[in-house]
């Protein structure tokens, strides 16, 4: 792998990086409360008291510019979205289905793939890191696992916080007009965080498989360049004498 191995390193790296984007969507509030796949700018927000909602992989905080006052639910999986913000603030239209509530709290749940993809992602980059040809190919096959994994959050996520975000913001907008404070959505950090992730997954098994797939018809090559193929040699003539 002398001439594909800094490409190799390359597939490395992103592997590397998916796993470290996808911890840090996996410590998403309410781990670390700032960190939020959703935030929700809620009514009662001031200049002096901007309170919001924040959604993250194993909850939710109700967080504070003061600190100290953040209320943040305990670390598990799957919550309900929907009953919070209801329960939260009064503004928002309490038109969200039966259905629609069992939809978004049960969506929650597949967010426990977000540690499951960083496991993965974590596991082929040690296998990529390895070097060899059979565990890079093994690495790359790891890796293709581990962006679907995170393809299927990352659409899952975008779905949920979606219908959250488009209901909210439809809210917001009628009661703006008769309000010049109202609750607003919009996407977190942590959510992009995710889509880079899922590119770094992406690019990093890409180029881990082709890097495998060149090492391994380079030493094809030069196998057979060091062949000896069996060559005749002509039996030497003895030199006769004069025969005078």
């Amino acid at each position: 792998m002398a001439r594909t191995g800094f490409f190799h390193h390359i597939g490395s790296f992103f592997l590397l990086a998916a796993t470290v984007l996808l911890i840090v969507v996996s410590i998403s509030a309410p781990v670390v409360n700032d960190i939020a796949l959703l935030k929700v700018k809620l009514s009662n927000a001031t200049d002096d008291h901007r309170s919001a909602l924040t959604f993250g992989t194993f909850g939710y905080c109700v967080t504070t510019t003061a600190a100290g006052h953040d209320v943040c639910t305990g670390t598990h999986i799957g919550y309900n979205p929907v009953a919070e913000i209801l329960r939260i603030d009064s503004n928002i239209d309490d038109d969200f289905s039966s259905a629609s509530t069992k939809a978004a709290k049960t969506l929650t749940k597949i967010m426990i793939l977000h540690p499951i993809a960083a496991g993965v992602a974590f596991i082929a980059f040690l296998l990529a890191l390895g070097a060899g040809v059979v565990g890079s190919f093994i690495g790359s096959l790891v890796s293709l696992v581990a962006f679907v994994i995170t393809a299927v959050v990352l659409i899952t996520d975008f779905v949920l916080f979606s219908i959250l975000r488009r209901h909210i913001n439809n809210t917001s907008s009628i009661i703006n007009n008769n309000s010049n404070s109202s609750t607003n959505a919009k996407y977190g950090v942590a959510l992009w965080l995710l889509l880079a992730a899922a590119i770094c997954s992406l690019i990093g098994t890409v180029v881990v498989f082709l890097t495998c797939c060149s090492a391994r018809l380079h030493s094809s090559r030069n196998v057979s360049h060091h062949k000896v193929e069996p060559s005749y040699v002509a039996p030497a003539r003895t030199r006769r004498g004069r025969f005078f």
